[in-house]
This record gives structure tokens, C-alpha cells and sequence, in this order.
């Protein structure tokens, strides 16, 4: 009676779930005793250090931009911290070169006629410094094509520039900080597998877009381009979103020749800021919050006389151009798997106007903390766990991606938008290439596990899913073969390595915190990132323990 019954409900659900019946047998999956995992959690929520290795980051520390004294201080204290817990083979491993560094010594900014008005506002990194304190005239550059840039020559020499258009600011009425809901969750568990979706239109609407991006940016640096040859004293531009005084801030912008590819842009090279010798072609910038910015647009609409003094004293840091990841280790207990790796990273890079905190401060202390966890709970994986906490990330992935180039493969030809461009590279590995599990990362601010994104590797799902059931209650459950982009798990996925971002709440990271001068200590959630280290450190310990590795997608 009992076997019929089973064979019943188990036929139900192979017409419901077809997938989850079929794929994969419970007994083929690897599940870590129950002990274990009780050891995992009670380390994790009860004894954690992770607030603690945050606030050192970014209380002490503070903005980490790459290249910069901040961030090698931040390289050196992660591989100590991290030898001090028990992890080996902890060290500093250079990539690149990158570039200069830069750091801000003092910054002040304020209106001085018609009334006096002190701003809001943040210097861009790797802008050059002004000569002291500069007094000029607030000129609003206002056109849409090179006929209209050009009725501005001859009014610039010393002016203190504005390019950016007002932004409407609303009352928030919704509020900001959110979490995913039910529903939310449901249709990412049901979204469809991304490769059976098609690519070619994909392909057309990246190519049509990389050609307005390329459009608007030649029209950008031919204005930059103007500022430099008239002597314009200062440019500022607009908060991109935010309100309240918060301000999005990122790198300068540099003029010289337009752009005429995709990897002109995101490539590096002599557009880039940070590269020796662009401050040739830029003038000191900042960025202003939108509250500020406005009024003083509005300002001159109604025919005031604006002066604004501004003070940048910043320096370049020349003397090093590579760039750094901290690595280190727990050691693989058996003979015959110590050799493979697992790892579990976060970029430990952030911009400059803020600490940090949720980007990614909070991801690098949740890795860390969870390889202290497995330790700190006497557990011995049989693989060797490898914790990566990369920098360049802000500026392109660049730390990771150079580490997976060196150690594990890379693809060659067609640059690095051959997959969105439609373009066929050729996979180049090195021996370290087998033996590699998974890469697990966490990069989206504050908010708490509630899944994984599969990165479109359907293999996997039922491991996952397996892997989720213990944490079930903290509300971590949705498995998704959606993909997510824009941090370093992507670095390995390129090449056909496993690597994963965890579905994380939103909180207030989109309208807030992501680069802005409000990403500090005060925005964390000390239970969400509890929760986040607990449940890194049981996938990444079950990934360590199984006897075969992760499996792969298709290339």
C-alpha cells in the first residue's frame, strides 16, 4: 500500500515538476550531515565577527578606489586578518597594470554671490586638482549638437561649467528600502531558461545601442574637449539619481579623440582617467547633489549672476600601477581532492565619496567571514576553499577577470563583448582550468540571501535547491536559471566555469546606497549579512565535500 501510494505521488509530481523529478535522484545528491551544518549556523548567527571585519573596512579604511593608498591598506588588512583566523597561502597577487591612483587631501565647494551657499557635492575620482581655491562664473552649457556647443566659445576662461540638464525630484511616497515579495520570487523560479530564448535580436539591440552610446559620448568629449582649450576653472554635472543631499559619484571624464568602439569606452586605454598623463585632456570635476545642482540652474533662468569658489586638492599615485587581489586558503584535506578549488570572493574595490559599505564592503565581509566560519566550526573540506577579494572591479571586472585569465583560461579573439556582439572567440585553458569547482560571490548590497541565480546552468538546480532546504526559514528558497551580470562571477562564466550570484533583497541599494556618498556603515543590516555568510559558507563547504565537482554548462 505504502510503495503504491509513493509511486502515485511521485507520478504527480513528475507531471507538475517534470524537471525537479527527473533531473537528478535525491541519493545523487551530496548533502553535508545535519552536525555539520548545525556547526555552520550556530557559528554563523550566534558567534559572527562579520560587523565587526565591516566596519574595520569601512569605518577605518573608508572608499577603496582602486590603485589608490586606501585600497592597498584594505589588500594588506584582508590578507592579514585572514592569516591571523588560520587561512594559508594568504598574500597579495598583482594584475595588470591598471593604472595611477589617486586620493582626495581637501575639497570645498560653495556659491558665493549672489549669497552665500555651501553644496553638496563630490570631487570624480582621478579628477586633477585645482590651483588652489578658483572664484569663477557658473556658465550652463545648454545644446544638442556641436552647433549648439559651439555658440559657448570664447565664454568659458575661468568659468565654472555646468553640462547637466535639472532633474525633477517627486516626494517618495512608497518608500525606498524594499524586500523581494512572494510573487517577485515566484516569477523568478518560473522564469524560462535563458538559452532557449534566441540571441539575434539581443545582438541588434546591443549593436544599435553601442552606436547611441558611442554618438552621445564623441558629442560629450568634443565638450570636455572645448572646457580644456577655453580654460574653464570646473566642471560639474548633476547627480544621475538620489535626493536628500545623496550624490552618485564615479570616475572622471577624460577628453582627447572619441571613442570609436565599445572597448574604447569600457576598455581602458587613454580615455581612461586613471591612465598617466590624461589629465591633459580634463579639467577639474565634480559632481553636485540634484537639491543643489537645481537651484542653481533655476538660479540663472532667472537672470542671477552666479559665482561659486571651489578648493580641489587631490593627488596622483604613480609610484605602483599594478593592482592587487587578496587571497588565501583552507587547505583540502584529502590526498585525492586537495588539488581542485572552490571559491567564494566579492570585489573589495568601491568608489570614494562613501565607505563602502554595501558596495562591496559587505560582500567582502561575508566572504571572509564565511571561510572563518568553517573554520572557526573544525570542519575539513576535502577541497581546497580559496577566498578571492578582487579590485578593478568598478572599472571593468578587471581583478577577477586577469586572475581567471592566469589561472584558469581565457577567451581569445573577439575582445570583451565577443558573446553580446554575436562574436566566436576561442577558449584557451591552463591545467588549473580542471580543476576548479564553483565561484560563489555576493555583490548586491545589504540585503539577505533568498536564493541563487543559476546563470542559466540547469544542471545545478536540483543541488541548489537541495542546498536552500535548510535555510528555508530564514527565507532563502528561490532557485532561478535566470542570469545576473554586472559583477565577478561573470569573470568565470565566460569561459565555462560555474560561477554564482545569490538572489539578494534589494533594501534601499538601487536608489541609495550603489556609489553614492551614502554607502557607509549605517546602511547595513547586521541580520541580513549574518544569514548571507551562514548560507555561503554551507554551499561553499558542500561544494568543498562532494565527490564530483559542480557541473558545467554547455560553452
Amino acid at each position: 500500500m505504502l510503495r503504491k501510494r509513493s509511486a502515485a505521488v511521485l507520478l504527480i509530481l513528475a507531471l507538475l515538476f517534470p524537471t525537479a523529478v527527473f533531473a537528478r535522484t535525491s541519493s545523487e545528491i551530496y548533502r553535508a550531515p545535519a552536525e555539520d551544518l548545525e556547526k555552520i549556523k550556530a557559528e554563523g548567527m550566534e558567534n559572527s565577527k562579520v560587523m565587526n571585519t565591516l566596519s574595520y573596512l569601512t569605518d577605518v579604511i573608508g572608499g577603496r578606489l582602486t590603485n589608490s593608498p586606501n585600497m592597498k591598506r584594505a589588500n594588506e588588512w584582508t590578507r592579514d586578518t585572514m592569516a591571523g583566523w588560520g587561512m594559508k597561502n594568504a598574500h597579495l597577487e598583482a594584475w595588470g597594470p591598471f593604472g595611477r591612483g589617486w586620493s582626495l587631501k581637501s575639497f570645498s565647494a560653495q556659491v558665493v554671490t549672489p549669497n552665500a551657499l555651501p553644496v553638496i557635492a563630490f570631487p570624480k575620482a582621478w579628477t586633477p586638482s585645482t590651483p588652489g581655491t578658483v572664484t569663477g562664473k557658473v556658465v550652463k552649457l545648454d545644446y544638442e549638437d556641436e552647433a549648439g556647443l559651439e555658440k559657448y566659445r570664447g565664454t568659458l576662461k575661468g568659468a565654472i561649467v555646468f553640462v547637466s540638464g535639472e532633474r525633477p525630484l517627486k516626494p517618495d511616497f512608497e518608500g525606498m528600502a524594499r524586500r523581494y515579495t512572494d510573487a517577485e520570487l515566484l516569477a523568478m523560479a518560473n522564469a524560462p531558461d535563458p538559452s532557449t530564448l534566441g540571441r539575434a535580436p539581443r545582438q541588434g539591440n546591443f549593436r544599435d545601442r553601442i552606436q547611441d552610446i558611442l554618438k552621445s559620448r564623441a558629442l560629450m568629449i568634443k565638450a570636455l574637449n572645448m572646457l580644456v582649450e577655453e580654460g574653464a576653472a570646473v566642471m560639474v554635472d548633476n547627480s544621475s539619481k538620489g535626493s536628500g543631499g545623496t550624490v552618485f559619484v564615479s570616475g572622471a571624464a577624460v577628453g582627447g579623440e572619441p571613442p570609436k568602439s565599445i572597448e574604447d569606452i569600457f576598455g581602458g586605454g587613454s580615455n581612461s582617467a586613471y591612465t598617466i598623463g590624461a589629465e591633459k585632456n580634463m579639467i577639474p570635476q565634480m559632481t553636485m547633489s540634484s537639491e543643489n545642482y537645481n537651484q542653481i540652474v533655476r538660479m540663472l533662468k532667472h537672470g542671477e549672476t552666479v559665482e561659486m569658489a571651489v578648493n580641489i586638492d587631490a593627488r596622483y599615485h604613480d609610484e605602483d600601477l599594478m593592482g592587487y587581489n587578496t587571497i588565501a586558503e583552507i587547505p583540502g584535506s584529502d590526498p585525492n581532492l586537495k588539488d581542485e578549488v572552490v571559491m567564494l570572493g566579492a570585489h573589495l574595490d568601491s568608489w570614494h565619496a562613501s565607505g563602502g559599505a554595501t558596495d562591496n564592503g559587505a560582500g567582502s565581509a561575508v566572504a571572509m567571514e564565511a571561510a572563518r566560519i568553517i573554520l572557526a566550526a573544525g570542519l575539513k573540506p576535502r577541497r581546497t576553499i580559496r577566498v578571492g577579494l578582487w579590485s578593478g572591479e568598478e572599472q571593468g571586472l578587471n581583478g577577477s577577470r586577469e586572475y581567471v585569465a592566469k589561472h584558469f583560461g581565457e577567451m581569445k579573439g573577439g575582445g570583451r563583448f565577443a558573446a553580446l556582439l554575436g562574436q566566436k572567440g576561442e577558449l584557451t585553458t591552463r591545467p588549473e582550468y580542471e580543476k576548479f569547482s564553483a565561484y560563489y560571490n555576493m555583490d548586491n548590497g545589504t540585503g539577505q540571501f533568498r536564493g541563487v541565480y543559476l546563470q542559466g546552468n540547469a544542471a545545478v538546480a536540483d543541488i541548489f535547491r537541495a542546498w536552500l532546504f535548510p535555510f528555508n526559514e530564514m527565507g532563502a528558497s528561490t532557485v532561478t536559471i535566470n542570469n545576473t551580470g554586472g559583477t565577478d562571477h561573470l569573470s568565470f562564466d565566460a569561459i565555462g566555469l560555474p560561477g554564482f550570484q545569490f538572489i539578494q533583497d534589494p533594501v534601499e541599494y538601487s536608489p541609495v546606497t550603489h556609489h553614492s556618498n551614502q554607502d557607509n556603515f549605517d546602511r547595513i543590516l547586521e541580520k541580513d549579512l549574518r544569514i548571507n555568510s551562514t548560507i555561503m559558507a554551507a554551499f561553499v563547504y558542500q561544494t568543498a565535500m562532494m565527490d564530483q565537482k559542480i557541473p558545467r554548462k554547455p560553452m
